[in-house]
């Protein structure tokens, strides 16, 4: 790989890293595995008391397997998009029994736990293993795009040239490799960032396609941030958040008054119950699942 990215990137990652728990030296796979399904659409900020909590309760696989799924959606609390807490439950389940509860280091093992894709499966691979592969999540796409491509933004989705351009820019050597992969990630979190990026303070400025264009607006199709308020998913989690902070089965008017809208309120119940996510009772009750 051309050292005009590799030593100027991992230099400013040396000097600028944040210092996360799942980054420790002393971080566990398992940590590792928590903490990249908790932030797949959620910011550190809220992330980190979540996961603190997460891993003193359930420090291994193990733990978190003997209890009902239902214990993971109520830890899981405000970080949003629940499912995950049950492809956790699942993945720790899945450990436990295929793996002596040790998460397994191979790729192709990782992709086989349930509910992880490509994405988790090279995080986890180059975080917690130190292996070698392309992690391309949304902000690694977003400086490859500008400092290569001289584009704003990537495309909408995930190509396979970009796979392809990513894994070209890998160093040879494994731990050095899962360094490049970390650090171009903070990069985009920090300085390459989408709507406001700090291009002074950027390591790479000088080598930058998109800088030496001019910077460029964006030509694609609109990009339209996700509303939520007064959505499905705002009322599903309001439902839910019923469900968290009782301690047991609860009545069905205890959910009616958190949603005025009775057509959308159905509609959101009965979609948290397709999910999994909540258990209908014979007595006409609502419970986390078990």
């Amino acid at each position: 790989m051309n050292s005009i990215y590799l030593d100027p990137i991992l230099g400013w990652y040396e000097a600028n890293a944040r210092d996360l728990p799942w980054r420790a030296d002393d971080a566990t796979p398992w940590g590792v595995l928590v903490s990249e399904i908790m932030l797949q659409q959620t910011p550190v900020a809220r992330v980190l008391p979540v996961w603190q909590t997460w891993m003193r309760r359930w420090p291994a696989p193990a733990d978190l397997a003997a209890e009902p799924s239902g214990e993971a959606v109520r830890a899981w609390g405000r970080l949003g998009y629940p499912r995950r807490a049950l492809r956790l439950h699942g993945s720790a389940r899945a450990i436990t029994e295929r793996h002596g509860g040790a998460v397994p280091s191979a790729h192709e093992e990782l992709l086989a736990l349930p509910g992880i894709g490509s994405y988790t499966a090279a995080a986890v691979a180059s975080f917690a293993f130190r292996q070698r592969h392309a992690v391309l999540d949304t902000n690694v796409r977003r400086v490859l795009a500008r400092l290569l491509g001289g584009v704003e933004y990537p495309p909408k989705s995930q190509t396979r040239a970009e796979v392809r351009l990513a894994e070209s820019l890998l160093p040879l050597d494994p731990p050095t490799a899962a360094r490049w992969a970390v650090a171009v990630m903070e990069l985009g979190a920090l300085v390459c960032t989408a709507r406001t990026p700090r291009c002074a303070d950027c390591p790479v400025i000088a080598s930058c396609a998109w800088q030496r264009a001019g910077r460029p607006a964006y030509d694609g199709p609109p990009r339209r941030g996700q509303t939520y308020a007064g959505t499905d998913r705002q009322c599903r989690g309001r439902l839910l958040a019923v469900l968290r902070d009782a301690e047991g089965p609860v009545e069905k008017p205890a959910l009616d008054v958190v949603w005025s809208d009775a057509v959308q309120r159905e509609r959101a119940l009965d979609a948290l119950v397709a999910d999994g996510l909540v258990d209908p009772l014979q007595d006409g009750r609502y419970a986390l699942p078990v």
